[in-house]
């Protein structure tokens, strides 16, 4: 089976979202994500240095991964996704669907 990720780059508002921000995604946003056909795990990466962002890494196991992205889209749409909370817009988050090319291992 074709396998891919969402890959998302996002941070707090403000320092006094932070809290707000880090329960949203960890209480609510990966439960809903994880209830969309398609979407198999959630994890979420401080980035180190100055400034840096917040990743979301989505792991994705379709026989279509634009299906994927057209019933995250669709969840959205229909209301079954929460609205983001304490997530800066300025700049937005930023994100990417890729398609697995190649997996080497140890």
């Amino acid at each position: 089976m074709p396998r891919g990720i969402l890959y998302v780059e996002s941070r707090p508002g403000s320092p006094e979202d932070a809290d707000s921000y880090h329960a949203w995604y960890e209480g609510t946003h990966f439960k809903e994500m994880l209830q969309i056909e398609g979407v198999v795990s959630a994890r979420r990466y401080a980035a180190l240095g100055d400034d840096a962002p917040y990743i979301a890494v989505y792991e994705l196991d379709a026989d279509d991964i634009t299906a994927v992205r057209a019933r995250i889209a669709e969840a959205a749409k229909a209301g079954r996704m929460s609205a983001p909370v304490g997530v800066s817009t300025d700049p937005p988050p930023r994100m990417w669907f890729c398609r697995e090319i190649a997996v080497h291992t140890v």
